[in-house]
């Protein structure tokens, strides 16, 4: 299987299906828009920086918007609703997580996640290979809430995202404001891709990959 990061908050999953995750515009985030084919896109919330379904190429794509549970070409999704925000989503409205399993490996996107999952909602986030969480801060959750949410989670593999690169409009933290709270062995710089099997996983703690353009 294979990950690939097109920036900010969208990635692009691919095994026997392929998985595109929040694509962007890039006008308006100052980077490049992805250049992608998907079989899946899933779109955490209706903000430009997450909802452009329509830069992704693909002749039968399936866009995923809701908080719901299907199977989509061979892949399970399951959309989890939380908020945008501390608030209820008072001030930024509603995201989804969006969990999905193809291939044996199971995936969990926290889309633009605005606080620490509930109960109820870390436990059916739980149990997942690979977490993507944004690290940021401003418009979602920063370095310490996150890694909160991965010491709960414990996932084997954390993906931090939608934090500040070169070029990028937004004033948010970069990643090394996430990366310093870890023990420098369990990160991993993987470039902008990754190809990684099931017996590649690692079996102690979780590892933080982190991408970069």
């Amino acid at each position: 299987m294979r990950i690939r990061w097109h920036g900010h908050a969208c990635f692009e999953i691919a095994g026997s299906t392929v998985v595109v995750t929040d694509p962007h515009d890039g006008k308006s985030l100052g980077i490049p828009a992805p250049d992608v084919r998907a079989d899946i896109v899933l779109v955490s919330h209706q903000h430009t920086d997450h909802n452009c379904d329509e830069v992704v190429r693909g002749d039968d794509c399936t866009v995923i918007k809701d908080p719901l549970m299907t199977f989509e070409k061979g892949v399970r999704v399951e959309g989890i609703e939380a908020s945008h925000d501390d608030h209820g989503g008072a001030k930024r409205g509603a995201v989804t997580l969006f969990k999905f399993d193809m291939d044996g490996v199971k995936f969990c996107h926290l889309g633009d996640l605005g606080h620490i999952p509930d109960d109820d909602q870390t436990a059916r986030i739980d149990d997942v290979d690979f977490l993507f969480v944004p690290v940021g801060d401003v418009y979602t959750i920063g370095p310490v809430a996150a890694k909160m949410i991965i010491d709960k989670v414990r996932p084997k593999v954390a993906i931090p995202m939608h934090y500040r690169v070169p070029g990028l409009s937004l004033s948010i933290k970069p990643v090394g404001e996430f990366t310093r709270l870890f023990d420098d062995a369990v990160i991993v710089n993987v470039g902008n891709e990754v190809d990684f099997s099931s017996e590649d996983m690692p079996s102690g703690p979780t590892e933080i990959w982190v991408f970069s353009k």
